[in-house]
């Protein structure tokens, strides 16, 4: 196997795809259920179909670009869960093609072929998190798309256009899953290590990353969106507040890590022991190296939880496993170690047919999809406002309010006893309000005397907790 794939004919690229397609599409087929953060952001698809103003008229901290998709993708079909799971596999399987060319092109290691993009995406198959369009997984397309523009295209230094495109796909990832951004520090150190004049090369770096921020900054300034770009976004992003909710709990995504982690451990073994190569390779071997630096930082800024975690140890693992599968004195061990690689992936993959989740203390992702509230089965299709953080109610039915995201809505509702506070709900919910009212914070009978004229008009239906909307 190892022999086959590590031609660059266009048939092992083939075969690499029908790979790809063999471990996923099963799982696929059988269907995978809603995750919190396909739900998320098809709510925000849809509002921003209905015209609202992404953080003037909805609060939720998700990326510009993210929720921009989003609502593109509502353009196509309503929910489309299907072009969701679709582009979730187009991108990783971008990603892998696109980081096996450039590892070909630059001669990293003497051998080519597609063992990079192999391993790359073996390795994201282990979870069905990478099933799930996430924006961490839409911006680390782009960074895996600007990482050719990081290396020189001589040995003698850049063509600082080049750095330009970088910082520039470096500030598109960010836009799309914001503790992407402290990749520019992998940025700075490609410039220390490879450029002549390191300084005007890196302000070069640093001015392509600020522009898509520019332009859209400029955006939301003429659509008067900036406060809430700084206060929804920018603000609880980088202190934590909200990055990561939507994801698998800790101790499961670091189980799932192990084996990836595994990977890149014996690979980064191997590669110490081998005599240095070219000084090129080298330095690229330090290049990867301060990217899993970089990558554990940002997995640490989603608190290890954000969706698509996984995917940022994909490039350095791809990358070191080579190592592994270089010619030894006995040739058979490379080639079992490959198996071994593809039968732990099915083993943990697949868990839950084989019934092994439990054996390996390993729960399914599964269980933390969204799983309808049964007290509100009877709402179907409906506008509803929920007062609290689930958002189970919204499973089958549309947000009819800015206040998507409840410790966001805390601007508003946690702060009643001010004017400002009941003069923006006044104004979110008079012209329209929901049909429907879910309180799970008990919070009806202070805002009916507040504001009697919107919230008044809501009574109790067989349900406790729901309201509904009377004339």
């Amino acid at each position: 196997m190892l022999q086959f794939f590590k031609s660059s004919l266009l048939t092992r690229l083939f075969a690499l795809l029908l790979l790809m397609l063999a471990l996923r599409l099963p799982l696929l087929w059988w269907g995978l259920p809603l995750m919190p953060v396909e739900l998320r952001g098809m709510l925000v698809g849809e509002r921003l179909g209905e015209g609202v103003r992404l953080y003037r008229d909805l609060y939720d901290s998700t990326a510009p670009l993210a929720a921009a998709l989003a609502g593109l993708l509502e353009l196509v079909s309503s929910r489309p869960l299907w072009l969701y799971r679709l582009l979730a596999l187009a991108l990783l399987a971008f990603q892998a093609l696109r980081f096996s060319f450039v590892l070909n092109r630059a001669d990293v290691l003497p051998e080519r072929g597609y063992l990079a993009a192999l391993v790359y995406l073996l390795v994201g198959a282990v979870s069905t998190d990478l099933d799930i369009l996430s924006p961490l997984l839409l911006g680390h397309t782009f960074l895996i798309a600007g990482f050719s523009a990081l290396l020189p295209t001589s040995r003698e230094g850049y063509d600082n256009r080049r750095l330009f495109r970088a910082g520039f796909l470096v500030g598109v990832a960010a836009l799309c899953y914001l503790p992407l951004a402290l990749f520019l520090l992998l940025g700075l150190f490609a410039v220390v290590i490879f450029a002549a004049n390191s300084f005007r090369s890196f302000l070069l770096l640093v001015c392509g990353f600020l522009f898509p921020y520019a332009v859209v900054g400029t955006f939301f300034l003429y659509t008067n969106s900036l406060p809430g770009f700084l206060k929804f976004h920018l603000q609880p992003t980088l202190s934590g507040l909200v990055a990561g909710t939507d994801g698998l709990p800790l101790p499961v995504q670091l189980r799932l890590l192990a084996l990836p982690g595994l990977v890149l451990g014996l690979g980064l073994v191997r590669s110490l022991t081998k005599p240095p190569g070219l000084v090129f390779q080298v330095k690229f071997q330090q290049l990867m190296l301060v990217w899993v630096l970089v990558a554990a930082a940002v997995a640490v800024a989603g608190r290890g939880v954000a969706p698509g975690t996984l995917v940022l140890l994909l490039p350095p693992a791809a990358y070191f496993s080579l190592y592994l599968w270089q010619k030894t004195a006995r040739a058979w061990v490379p080639e079992v170690g490959l198996l071994l690689l593809v039968g732990a992936v099915l083993l943990v993959r697949y868990r839950g047919v084989f019934f092994l989740d439990t054996a390996l203390q390993l729960p399914l992702e599964s269980r933390y999809a969204v799983q309808p509230d049964p007290r509100t089965n009877f709402l179907q299709g409906q506008r509803l406002l929920v007062l609290g953080p689930s958002l189970r109610p919204y499973a089958h039915n549309r947000l009819a309010s800015p206040y998507l995201d409840w410790r966001l809505a805390q601007a508003d509702f946690g702060h009643l006893d001010e004017y400002a506070a009941v003069f923006r709900l006044a104004r979110s919910l008079g012209p329209n309000p929901p049909q429907y009212l879910i309180d799970q914070r008990n919070l009806l009978p202070e805002l009916r005397y507040k504001l009697p004229h919107v919230f008044g008009r809501y009574q109790p239906t067989s349900t406790k907790g729901v309201y509904r909307l009377g004339k």
